[in-house]
């Protein structure tokens, strides 16, 4: 195989090891070139216009923002690239602001790495569909009305609750300001029906919300 005709790959994580993993991982996969890497939105998205992959490998929490922040920009120009998402963060709402900001795959971190790398493959094969190995559940789930409906921005908000960030680290964070930190933070808490950060992770993990949270939360 050729150069020319491997499918060229640019993976994005604020850990350098995480992405010199992934990167060995793909690299063993003769079909498989890793063109770039980045650590942060900024930088992904300056590589995407750099390098033009067929696909972008992306974590979900990022130092100057999110992974969707990255697949709706891509995607709002690109209809044809593959967009994967892995997170540590797997629940049923993290899987469906995926899918909707325009993911192709969605991949839990502690997913063996040739999942990853098959679902970099579907993403170049079939970049406007979408594979989940959770999906069908957490769409089971959101049929049923004891689940609530938070939105995207919500569902990042829990992401960094349930890493143990505070208000104002939050709003640094997601580039808003603390009184709209405070805002989501309250209808999270309305709608887990929760009184307290601890009662809405325990109500949020119960409900497939969360995958897992941070014990120092």
């Amino acid at each position: 195989m050729t150069e020319t005709e491997k499918i060229r790959v640019v993976l994005v994580d604020d850990h350098e090891l995480v992405r010199q993993g992934l990167a060995r991982a793909f690299e063993r996969d003769e079909s498989m070139q890793v063109v770039g890497l980045a650590g942060s939105v900024v930088q992904a998205l300056a590589a995407w216009k750099e390098q033009q992959p067929d696909v972008l490998v992306t974590d979900m929490q990022l130092p100057d923002g999110s992974g969707h922040d990255i697949i709706r920009a891509i995607r709002a120009e690109n209809e044809t690239v593959g967009l994967v998402m892995v997170t540590m963060h797997s629940g049923d709402d993290q899987i469906f602001a995926a899918m909707e900001a325009g993911a192709s795959a969605f991949v839990g971190k502690d997913a063996p790495s040739r999942e990853v790398v098959a679902s970099a493959r579907h993403a170049y094969m079939s970049p406007r569909s979408f594979l989940c190995a959770g999906l069908a559940g957490a769409m089971l789930r959101r049929g049923s009305s004891d689940v609530p409906k938070l939105s995207a921005r919500e569902v990042e908000v829990l992401d960094l609750l349930a890493e143990g960030l505070g208000t104002g680290a939050i709003a640094g964070q997601l580039y808003m300001s603390e009184s709209t930190a405070k805002t989501h933070i309250a209808r999270i808490y309305q709608k887990l029906g929760a009184m307290n950060r601890a009662q809405a992770l325990v109500t949020a993990m119960r409900m497939g919300l969360l995958s897992s949270v941070n014990p120092n939360s």
